[in-house]
Parts: structure tokens; sequence; C-alpha cells
């Protein structure tokens, strides 16, 4: 999946697609301070669902932390369930 981050002001989303054109998968966050953002949306049409599209978002934004250097505060109930089943995944997440 092919993932792209749009950052404007406070906030901003990881979008992703399969096929270029097609409806994408979006994660939204906050960003609270330099060193910490607050995802709290995520968003898989239906054409993209039970393809791991969530999921890759959620690693995507997992990546982002760890090169960045910051947090994560887990709003979103799928990105809060997809935290809390990857441990390996505790050096950026902040519950």
């Amino acid at each position: 999946m092919h993932i792209k981050n749009e950052e404007a002001g406070s906030g901003g989303r990881y979008v992703g697609n399969f096929v270029e054109g097609e409806a994408p998968a979006v994660m939204t966050y906050s960003r609270a301070s330099p060193s910490l953002i607050i995802v709290d949306h995520t968003e898989v049409p239906d054409s993209m669902r039970g393809k791991g599209a969530g999921q890759a978002l959620a690693l995507h934004a997992v990546e982002q932390a760890r090169s960045g250097g910051w947090k994560i505060i887990p709003l979103c109930p799928f990105f809060r369930a997809q935290a809390q089943r990857h441990p390996d995944w505790r050096d950026v997440i902040k519950f």
C-alpha cells in the first residue's frame, strides 16, 4: 500500500491506497507537542476492508514516530486496539 503524509498546522493524516484513484484509507492525528501526537480516527472504505489497510496505516504511524522521535497517544479505538495487540510498539505508545 502506498501511504503519504499530509500535515498542516497542528495536525495531519496518513492517506493510503492500494490502487490509484480508489477511495483512500485515512488515519488522522493532532500534534500535541513536537514530541507527541494523538491518533484520533481511522477510516477504511468498504472496498479496502479485510485487506490490511488499517493495520498498514497503524504500522506506518509507529514507524514515523520511531524515526521522528515522538510518542503516540492512541485515542482512536482501532489504533488503541492495535497498540494493545503489539507489545513491540510500546516504545512509542503512551497510554
